[in-house]
């Protein structure tokens, strides 16, 4: 069954994934990165490659967030893109999925090779804002 998915992420996910950050980032930062989201193209990465570049692992099928978004899959309804932070191939940053863990397991249980939708920003510089990825 294909993943079905919303044009723009929910407007509950931006504070999900200042949440996340918060514990990663000073605020100034995590309000650069959500701001940056909101003006952020969204662009297709494939779920296998999206857990790879984040280091995570899959969760299980059973997982109660993954189940409920198995669910939405099952009944066609469409999921919000994933919320990405680019990690760095140079220090060995592992991407950060800020928000939409559960959603990428979820799709990958139903195809690895799914084309997720995400918006993907880079980690701010200091004393700037992040750019998103141009795609």
């Amino acid at each position: 069954m294909a993943v079905k998915w919303l044009d723009e992420p929910e407007k509950h996910d931006y504070p999900a994934a200042a949440a996340y950050l918060s514990m990663l980032a000073a605020p100034h930062e995590v309000k650069a990165v959500v701001k940056a989201f909101k003006k952020a193209p969204v662009s297709h990465q494939k779920a296998k490659d999206i857990l790879r570049a984040a280091r995570l692992a899959l969760l299980e099928e059973t997982n109660p967030h993954v189940r409920a978004d198995l669910v939405k899959i099952h009944r066609g309804e469409k999921l919000s893109p994933i919320l990405l932070v680019r990690g760095s191939l140079a220090n060995g940053t592992p991407l950060q999925i800020a928000d939409g863990y559960h959603r990428v397991c979820a799709s990958y249980h139903t195809d690895e090779n799914t084309d997720i939708p995400v918006k993907i920003v880079e980690v701010p510089s200091p004393g700037g804002e992040p750019e998103d990825d141009g795609e």
